[in-house]
């Protein structure tokens, strides 16, 4: 924890301390991006950067409910290709069917859903055929 500054001492040696002495203990070394340019040093000055890197850093995005939902069930499809088991398959696809199920009895706002519930069934049969045979090879 930081030191409070103490009496009569200017602001700007107490800081001018702190930073030697954290230098001194390598404190500054270990931090994301040390060593390396700033990757911003070229680009117009953007009053908002530090929201949009924090948003970006959190994984947020703005899209309306209906294309976030929409991005939601190619997400499940990619977790159907990778999943290991029937019962991962199932679970992706039940979890991501409830919230289908619910955007069509209460559409959000914005543009149409266009979305219908997977069937899980079918989803299934595609699932084991892509097992059995394997990765498809193109004939050379």
């Amino acid at each position: 924890m930081t030191e409070r500054k103490p009496p009569g001492v200017s602001f700007e040696s107490f800081v001018d301390r702190q930073i030697r002495q954290a230098t001194e203990r390598g404190d500054f070394e270990s931090l994301p991006g040390y060593g390396k340019p700033l990757a911003s040093l070229d680009a117009p000055y953007d009053e908002l950067w530090w929201i949009k890197g924090k948003l970006h850093r959190e994984g947020f995005a703005v899209l309306p409910p209906a294309l976030a939902l929409r991005k939601e069930a190619e997400d499940a499809r990619e977790k159907v290709r990778g999943a290991r088991t029937e019962r991962q398959v199932r679970d992706v696809l039940t979890e991501i069917n409830e919230k289908i199920r619910a955007a069509l009895r209460m559409p959000p706002p914005g543009p149409p859903l266009g979305l219908t519930e997977f069937d899980v069934e079918a989803e299934l049969e595609d699932w084991r055929r892509t097992r059995r045979d394997g990765p498809r090879q193109d004939p050379a």
